[in-house]
């Protein structure tokens, strides 16, 4: 499917609003949304004109598929359809040591794939006739609007020289791992690179397959395969940290050699469609720590604040986490003073310690894992698997692994409530839509 995204001429851009987003992916774009529902007036901005780009974090965890359930939004991700992932199978050289079957949760959906852009568009058609709500597409952001040390929105640009300022209350940084917002907002990160690095791919998905994911370790090497909607498997293979070159000189063939050694059940898969280094992605791995996320007139959210590995996919769950979260903080700020005060940094230092505390916990979970993956000598390899033994053959293995990855997220009555009438329409909702509907999506 194709975005029909006609870019908002400078003219028609708002000179202010209440809430200015920077980026709109997964978090950003569920924020405009559950904003918009409570009559908040929001400009949500993103740089691309379309979503038909690379995204990684297609996997949406139980506790997200609840929550986007009770937030309104099971209607639209059924009619899209979407793939339930059933279990995780951990495979330590060639010898399956761990079993965890999502079915065994009571009480829990089943966590699901559906594709990154999708999602988005969902977000985004549930907030386009509602008040107050604006979509920037093909602005980038290029500056904070800064007076007396305090942030007072920001200037987009476009095309060439074609600039556009937009004041706010408060200025949202949602734009990524990579986030120009972070850099301009002078706030202090400390970005820490992991040890390797990941290449991605995709492969057809048998019918015999099925929906069930897999790691897969062969010493300090490592799988991760994911069932992807609709009919592929999404594969992530670690490689040193800069060892790509290296990898690249050896020839695309003594890679699939490799692949084909780690995983004998994907090789017949491997040697039939891995057909060059273009049917591959590269993904830098680091964290971002911040200590703070927030100024007067600025907050940073998702992976502009915390960024995450890959492992265990919880970069966009932790992302929208973030969104739901904050939707009350901020309706509630912003019913405090005029309109034109600007939300201060106090105002969020609950609400930052909260998710700050949360993606630490996630974030040294995945710290752990990554380091037992990286495990190569011989000794270290048997006691690994040795783990993974005594973690599945333990009585309590459910138990541990629910707190691990099924905490609930709280969700505002308000927004619960806002999800059954879908929030104040716009007065004119025959303007044209920002957003092409494909008859074969």
């Amino acid at each position: 499917m194709t975005d029909h995204t006609n870019p908002t001429p400078a003219d028609s851009a708002p000179a202010e609003t209440e809430v200015l987003i920077v980026g709109g992916g997964p978090a950003g774009s569920l924020l405009a949304t559950l904003l918009a529902r409570r009559g908040i007036r929001s400009v949500l901005v993103e740089k691309q004109t379309n979503l038909e780009r690379s995204f990684r974090g297609e996997t949406i965890a139980a506790p997200s598929v609840t929550s986007l359930n009770r937030l309104g939004f099971g209607p639209a991700l059924r009619a899209h359809g979407f793939l339930e992932t059933t279990s995780v199978t951990t495979i330590a050289e060639q010898r399956e040591v761990l079993h965890v079957d999502y079915r065994r949760f009571a009480g829990q959906p089943l966590p699901i794939d559906i594709p990154q852009p999708s999602l988005i568009r969902i977000f985004n058609r549930a907030a386009e006739e509602l008040q107050g709500y604006v979509y920037l597409s093909g602005w980038a952001f290029s500056s904070l609007i800064e007076e007396d040390g305090v942030v007072r929105g920001a200037v987009l640009s476009r095309g060439r020289g074609e600039r556009v300022s937009v004041r706010a209350r408060i200025v949202i940084g949602a734009d990524g791992r990579f986030s120009k917002v972070r850099k301009a907002s002078g706030l202090a990160a400390d970005i820490q690179p992991m040890a390797r690095d990941f290449l991605s791919f995709k492969l057809p998905r048998p019918p015999e397959w099925g929906s069930a994911a897999q790691l897969v370790i062969e010493r300090d090497k490592h799988l991760v395969i994911l069932p992807t909607f609709p009919d592929t498997l999404r594969i992530g293979h670690n490689l040193p940290k800069r060892g790509l070159g290296e990898l690249r000189a050896a020839g695309f063939e003594s890679f699939k050699r490799g692949i084909m050694a780690i995983s004998p059940q994907l090789a017949p898969l491997v040697d039939e469609h891995l057909r060059s280094w273009d049917d591959t992605g590269f993904l830098e791995i680091f964290t971002a720590e911040m200590e703070q996320w927030a100024r007067d007139g600025l907050l940073l959210i998702g992976d502009a604040s915390h960024t995450a590995t890959p492992i265990l996919g919880q970069g966009v769950n932790l992302a929208m986490q973030d969104s739901i979260t904050l939707v009350p903080v901020l309706a509630a700020a912003l019913g405090r003073g005029g309109p034109e005060r600007v939300l201060t940094k106090a105002e969020f230092d609950d609400f930052v310690a909260t998710r700050r505390a949360h993606k630490l916990h996630v974030t040294g979970f995945q710290r752990m894992q990554e380091a037992n993956l990286a495990v190569g000598d011989p000794r270290g390899v048997k006691l690994r698997r040795l783990k993974f033994r005594l973690l599945n053959a333990f009585p309590g293995k459910y138990r541990v692994f629910n707190k691990v990855i099924n905490a609930q997220h709280a969700i505002d009555d308000v927004d619960l409530a806002l999800a059954r009438t879908g929030g104040p329409r716009a007065v004119d909702a025959a303007d044209p839509s920002p957003y092409e509907v494909s008859a074969h999506e």
